[in-house]
């Protein structure tokens, strides 16, 4: 006992004195959010605060994560695959919140969690936020929870009517307070259950797009990718994926479904709108407290824009918490652009998130190998990156050790690579592999080339440096690459990520037809 309380005060003396060298890390999610739905992605939707931190940052153009919401915060915590580290259970991985906090690090956490236990099981000093997947933004559900114990959800908070994205940005800011007065460098994960459905919003926020998308998701699409080709984010050599057959011409949808249609979009964007000004409060308070040059923040999305049609009833407006409103395929279309397919897809509109770094103190934003700097003077990388790099990130900038056994948990080998290389403003070594897998859609990267499976469909390969959107496949003209490939995914998903035989069955020799979208037009939906 003695000797623990000993390591325990060491810890926090050396958390103390090397605060003011190591960073402070502020990792945000946001849930369900497409490539293109930022400003500084090409979206439309007013993001004023992650545009500026993109503007004195760092964007990546190429960075993934897994295409679903529970198994890209396994990779986010614990820097491996998902069922490599245990899948919900982490049974074999470490987070980052119990790596930091061994070295003195004050952790904490504010929103969706989706993984088994809670958040203060592994690691994590402060949490508040819902453990469920989704959750009603007005009303929340049972599995709140406030350092462990079950929380209520009030019908106001803080002076204001509770909604869930600025409730968790109320408890994030307390938690900055107590990190502020611990004196130690702090871990702050905060994960958002925004844009995830359902599609709520507060009234204000939402009429501030009433009409936006009347012009319909094939336009929208067109504007976004000129955006992202006049910016420079993205090459001209990237075409635009056509609009899926599942997905109708704008042309072709009922007058009388348009108005519908156009709706389900205009609270899709407050969400993200009101998502945007709460990361804006967060900034603030890292400026007012005098940390914001020397953290880290990290800002990207869990999955693709989601194509699920979930919708209960539409005749309830999106601020009334009985609503259920979500949106399908056709706007997640468009909020994947350029790229092809969706959430739990691993085709790049599944697995392509934007990726923004900022740190004043830490980032050295000069053209290189492997920063380009856009006509604007912001920059982005080029350079492929993923969830799992976030840990041995935090690992190497929180001068930590990644360990081999965590209480009873022994621990799989470190998957990720730290991105500080490319925050030098170096071109880093890069993965010589990169594994997907959610389902049964599978793809693996290798250099330029990509093997990607759909629905156990026939394996496709593209050369994403030529075409990222996936248009070209080029598996019959090279058959023996193919072959290696999918013959790596296999190892992998046998040997690494402990698949069990049905998750490895065999491709099937055709591709497997999609179809995402079925019409709400019945039932109660009609009294709109």
């Amino acid at each position: 006992m003695f000797l623990r309380l000993i390591l325990a005060w060491m810890a926090c003396v050396i958390g103390v004195n090397a605060g003011a060298e190591r960073p402070n890390i502020l990792l945000i999610m946001a849930d369900d959010l497409g490539f293109s739905d930022l400003g500084c992605y090409g979206s439309e939707i007013q993001t004023p605060n992650l545009d500026r931190l993109a503007q004195s940052g760092l964007r990546f153009t190429q960075f993934y994560n897994t295409a679903k919401c529970h198994s890209s915060r396994v990779s986010l915590l614990t820097g491996l695959y998902c069922d490599q580290a245990g899948s919900e259970s982490l049974s074999r991985g470490a987070t980052i919140a119990e790596v930091l906090g061994s070295t003195g690090y004050f952790t904490a956490m504010s929103g969706k969690w989706h993984l088994s236990k809670q958040p203060t099981d592994f690691g994590f000093d402060r949490y508040w936020g819902h453990l469920s997947g989704a959750v009603n933004f007005f009303v929340g559900d049972n599995s709140f929870r406030l350092n462990g114990e079950k929380w209520e959800v009030p019908e106001t908070l803080n002076g204001k009517p509770f909604y869930t994205t600025h409730a968790m940005t109320d408890f994030a800011l307390n938690f900055l307070d107590e990190a502020r007065q611990s004196e130690k460098s702090f871990f702050l994960y905060v994960a958002y259950n925004a844009p995830h459905y359902p599609l709520q919003a507060p009234e204000k926020d939402v009429l501030k797009y009433d009409g936006q998308y009347d012009q319909g998701w094939d336009a929208l699409r067109k504007q976004r990718h000129q955006r992202q080709l006049a910016s420079g984010l993205l090459p001209a050599r990237w075409k635009l994926s056509p609009r899926p057959d599942h997905v109708p011409a704008w042309n072709d949808v009922e007058s009388s479904e348009k108005s519908w249609e156009a709706d389900r979009m205009e609270v899709f964007a407050a969400m993200v709108d009101v998502l945007d000004q709460n990361i804006g409060r967060l900034v603030q308070k890292l400026k007012d407290q005098g940390v914001y040059d020397n953290t880290l923040i990290l800002f990207c999305s869990d999955n693709g824009a989601c194509p699920f049609e979930r919708t209960r009833g539409r005749y309830l407006k999106p601020w009334d918490p009985d609503s259920y409103w979500t949106y399908d395929a056709s706007w997640a279309h468009a909020g994947n652009t350029p790229f092809r397919l969706y959430k739990q897809n691993q085709h790049e509109g599944g697995i392509s998130s934007p990726m923004i770094a900022h740190w004043p103190k830490g980032l050295k934003l000069k053209s290189s190998e492997g920063i380009r700097t856009l006509n604007d003077g912001s920059v982005v990388t080029d350079q492929p990156a993923h969830l799992i790099d976030v840990m041995a990130t935090a690992i190497e900038l929180g001068d930590a050790e990644y360990p081999s056994q965590v209480g009873e948990r022994k621990i799989d080998p470190l998957m990720g690579k730290s991105l500080a290389p490319i925050f030098e403003g170096n071109k880093r070594e890069p993965h010589e592999t990169l594994y997907f897998h959610f389902g049964n859609d599978r793809a693996l990267r290798q250099g330029p080339w990509k093997l990607a499976s759909a629905k156990l469909g026939s394996w496709e390969l593209y050369n994403l440096d030529e075409d990222r959107t996936e248009l070209n496949d080029l598996s019959k003209r090279h058959p023996e690459r193919v072959e290696a490939m999918a013959s790596e995914w296999f190892r992998i998903a046998k040997d690494v990520e402990r698949l069990k035989a049905k998750q490895v069955a065999p491709v099937k020799d055709k591709r497997t037809p999609l179809n995402f979208r079925r019409s709400t037009k019945t039932g109660s939906a009609a009294k709109n």
